[in-house]
Formats: C-alpha cells, sequence, structure tokens
C-alpha cells in the first residue's frame, strides 16, 4: 500500500483528489496539507511515498517545500499542479526530480493515468521496503492524534502484522522512569498480546492489538509492572488506559488514557505556573541552551497530560508572557509590536510535530531578542522592574506592581533598589517623575498645574514641594530660567505664598 500526501489550499479539491485516490487500487490517503508549512511538518512525520503538491500555496510554495526535502526523502515522488502551464515553474521544478507537471482541472482520467504510472515506477524500482520500525514509529504518531484513513489502517495492519482490528492505549508514567524501564514493561506485555510501545513525552506510551476490556488490559499491566524489576524496587507507575477502538479511532483511546492519567497524575509533579515563573526569570540571564532545554521540558508536559487543544490555549498564555517580558507589546501601547501572533500561528497548529517545528523558531527569537537587551549590569527582575516604572511611573504604581511585573516578591524587589540604586522604590519613581516634569517645563508651553497632572501627581501644590526638594527650586523658578517671562516670575510668588 502507497501512502499519498495531498497539498492544496482548496477543499474541493482536496476532497476531490482524496475520493479519486481511495478508488484506486495500492493507494492510501494518510494526509492533507492547505499550506506550506503544514506539508513540511506531514512529510517530515509520514514520509509519504507519493505528494501531489500545489504550487500557488500559503507561506512556502510548493516548489519551495520539495526544494528543502528533496535532499532527505530522496525516494518520496511529487507530481506538481498549478492553475496555468509556465515555463519558469516547469524549469525551477526539473532539477527537483518532480515526476509529473499537471494543469488544472484534472480530469478523472488524467489522474488515475499518474496514479498508474507511479505505482508502476514503485514496482520498478530497486528500493528497500520500509522497516517494520519506521512503520510502527509513524503509526503510533499518526493514530493516537487523529482519524486514520481506512487505507492506512489496512496498510498497518499488513506491515506490522496486527492481530485485530480493535486496540487500545495505554499510558504509562514508573516513578522509576527511564527508557530501559518501559522497554522491559512493553517485552512483559507482549508475551501475551501484540504490543507496539514508544517513548512519547517522557512518558511510555503502549498499544496493545487485541480486543481487550479496560479491566482485562488493567490487569495486564498491573502484572507486567509487578514482573518488572525496576532496579530491585517496588514497581509503581502512574497509568492511564483508554478503551478499545477499531484503528482508525485510536485517537479516542488515546485520549480517554490520557484524561485518566490526569486524575491518577502524581501530586508532587512540579506545577506549571511555577516552572513558567523561572523561565520568564531567566530569560535573558541564563545560558540559551539551558533555557531552550527547560523550555522544552515544560512544553512537553503540558502537551502530555491534556489533549492538545487545550495544551495549545496554555502555550499561547505561555508565548504572550514571554513576549511581553521581551517586547513590552502587551503591557504598553509604546511598546515594540510582538514579532507574531502568538494565539492566531498557535491554535492553527495540527499537531506536535507542527508545533515543536513551530517552537524552536520562535522560542530561539525571544531568547536571542532577551540575550541582545540584557546589557545592565543589574539582576534581571530589577532590570524588568524599572523598565516597567519607565512606562508606568506618571500612574499610581505601587511596589506590589512593579513586583508583579518582575516576577519576584515585593520584599525583594526592594531590597535590590537599595543595594543597586542606594534608593528606595518611592525615592526612584520620584526621580522618573521629576524627569519628566523638567522635559516638560522646557520643551512645552503647558502650566504647573498640567505638567504636575501630566507626572502623576494631583495635588499641584504638592508636586512644588516635590520639585523643590529635589531640584532646589521650585518649578516655576525653574521654568522661569528655560521660559522667561514676567508671569512665572508672578506664579513664583503664588506658590511661595
Amino acid at each position: 500500500m502507497y501512502r499519498v500526501l495531498i497539498v492544496d489550499d482548496e477543499e474541493p479539491v482536496l476532497e476531490s483528489y482524496a475520493y479519486m485516490v481511495r478508488g484506486a487500487a495500492d493507494f492510501a490517503v494518510i494526509g492533507k496539507a492547505r499550506s506550506g508549512y503544514e506539508a513540511l511538518a506531514l512529510i517530515h512525520e509520514q514520509k509519504p511515498d507519493l505528494v501531489f503538491m500545489d504550487i500557488n500555496i500559503p507561506g512556502m510554495d510548493g516548489l519551495e517545500v520539495i526544494a528543502d526535502v528533496h535532499g532527505k526523502f530522496p525516494g518520496m515522488i511529487f507530481i506538481l499542479s498549478t492553475a496555468y502551464e509556465r515555463f519558469d515553474l516547469a524549469q525551477r521544478a526539473i532539477p527537483l526530480g518532480v515526476f509529473a507537471y499537471l494543469v488544472k482541472p484534472i480530469s478523472k482520467k488524467t489522474f488515475r493515468s499518474s496514479l498508474d504510472r507511479v505505482r508502476e515506477y514503485l514496482e520498478g524500482r530497486a528500493l528497500e521496503g520500509e522497516s517494520a520500525d519506521d512503520a510502527e514509529e509513524r503509526f503510533l504518531g499518526t493514530a493516537i492524534h487523529s482519524v486514520l484513513e481506512e487505507g492506512a489502517w489496512a496498510y498497518y495492519r499488513q506491515r506490522l502484522s496486527l492481530p485485530s482490528d480493535k486496540g487500545l492505549i495505554c499510558i504509562l508514567e514508573p516513578e522509576d522512569s527511564g527508557e530501559a524501564a518501559y522497554r522491559e514493561i512493553a517485552e512483559r506485555l507482549s508475551r501475551r498480546h501484540r504490543c507496539l510501545f514508544r517513548m512519547h513525552l517522557n512518558r511510555g506510551l503502549f498499544f496493545i492489538s487485541a480486543d481487550l476490556r479496560r479491566e482485562e488490559a488493567e490487569a495486564a499491566v498491573t502484572a507486567a509492572l509487578a514482573g518488572c524489576a525496576l532496579r530491585g524496587r517496588n514497581p509503581r507507575a502512574v497509568c492511564g488506559i483508554g478503551g478499545c477502538y477499531r484503528g482508525p479511532d485510536l485517537y479516542r483511546s488515546y485520549g480517554e488514557a490520557l484524561e485518566e492519567l490526569r486524575k491518577r497524575e502524581n501530586p508532587l509533579r512540579e506545577q506549571e505556573r511555577e516552572r513558567i515563573i523561572a523561565l520568564r526569570r531567566r530569560m535573558g540571564a541564563a545560558d540559551p541552551e539551558d533555557l531552550k532545554k527547560a523550555f522544552t521540558a515544560l512544553w512537553r508536559d503540558i502537551c502530555a497530560l491534556q489533549d492538545f487543544t487545550l495544551a495549545k490555549a496554555k502555550l499561547v498564555s505561555l508565548f504572550v508572557l514571554l513576549i511581553d517580558d521581551c517586547y513590552a507589546s502587551y503591557r504598553s501601547p509604546t511598546g515594540e509590536p510582538p514579532p507574531f501572533a502568538a494565539a492566531e500561528e498557535i491554535m492553527a497548529l495540527e499537531d506536535l510535530r507542527a508545533w515543536e517545528i513551530w517552537s524552536v523558531h520562535a522560542f530561539d527569537g525571544l531568547v536571542r531578542r532577551a540575550a541582545r537587551d540584557r546589557s545592565s549590569p543589574v539582576p534581571l527582575p530589577l532590570d524588568k522592574a524599572v523598565k516597567y516604572i519607565d512606562e508606568h511611573c506618571t500612574e499610581g504604581i505601587q511596589l506590589i506592581d512593579a513586583a508583579a511585573a518582575a516576577a519576584v516578591s515585593p520584599a525583594y524587589l526592594s531590597r535590590l533598589f537599595s543595594e543597586h540604586f542606594k534608593i528606595g522604590f518611592i525615592d526612584y519613581i520620584t526621580e522618573r517623575r521629576i524627569e519628566r516634569a523638567e522635559k516638560l517645563i522646557r520643551e512645552s508651553l503647558m502650566n504647573m498645574k498640567e505638567i504636575a497632572f501630566a507626572v502623576g501627581y494631583q495635588d499641584p501644590n504638592y508636586f512644588s514641594k516635590i520639585f523643590k526638594k529635589v531640584m532646589g527650586m521650585l518649578p516655576t523658578r525653574y521654568a522661569a530660567e528655560f521660559r522667561g517671562g514676567a508671569e512665572y516670575a508672578q506664579e513664583e510668588e503664588l506658590w511661595e505664598a
């Protein structure tokens, strides 16, 4: 069974091509993509034998996608489709080894003829078949997230020698973690049932090919754990088992196993909020590779214990916080615009592979930005607090507000101000306000009452006293020196009175 990926941004075309592929012998649709980015992710994940590729698709165009994967998957066949016959596109396609170039609309006869040629070519060329390990890896990576095409399920059953049309998913998190422990459990499960295993998000993912009730599966897993010597320790584990379904619907079993695992989750597991705060504090200060490792461990755990849609919502929140830390784009209307739309881009990702590709580039960009801005000799929390104060000093902010922006306690932030600036939090805000007042006096025609309001003082008399305390003179005299005129001298007399 040859696996086919269809790439086109028009839904009717996707459905039409899929219908014609399903009607042909020896071919099965294993995925559909609507953009160059999705196509790239699916090609790496599914490794199809044949790709029908539209040229004019969002993001990377079809030829750019082929150029990117051509050297990595030399045995993969590409058939291009486009609405116009253009010589320049054909020239670009030739060095990429494109199998055929079809002009839309493509008739059923032409489409089937192309499939016949591909089949003939595949049967005639001397290529090694796909290994069972590769097929197993792809099956477990695909079946848990979405509905399998019937043709793809038939292929996997035959290729992997699955004895039953049904099966279930088990997710296991032993306290003594490690791949060796998981593999020993899989080996014991395989003594009674056909069992496939892979590491998934730092946990063991098992597929048992048998028509079992959940109670029977739980008994089998318990027996495997009991017989598994995990370095001499009593084997205990957090386990989630899903219901039994036909192959195309295994994603339901995975969802149920995930929900059960979440309910039984070890209560001592580090909380997401604490890890997010720790990651934010280290941005720009820690080693970039350490940051990437911490980020990867965090998102893997987030994705491991909830549905991917919910996980994406949490990851959107994480990126909004990180963008705000690096760009101040959400806290202040004058901040630099976000480098990307986190919500729109993350929620559009269809699976973990697409998320992983996207997140690597997005997080790397934020790490570089944080490192570039991290040139201040003061600690990072104090640096963040100072930026927050500079943006909001004309408002009624308090120590607790700045501490929240820096993700530290108010007491710790107060100590940082004393240690590094030799002044307190209130004095720092006062200095910033008076600096702004000086600038407004020099560069604007506002009167003293307007300036007092503009820099955050609701009482002009109090503003005058603070200004004199800091500058050694009343704001009216300061204005007279820069602006001149009798009105300022007269206003000064009124202030002094």
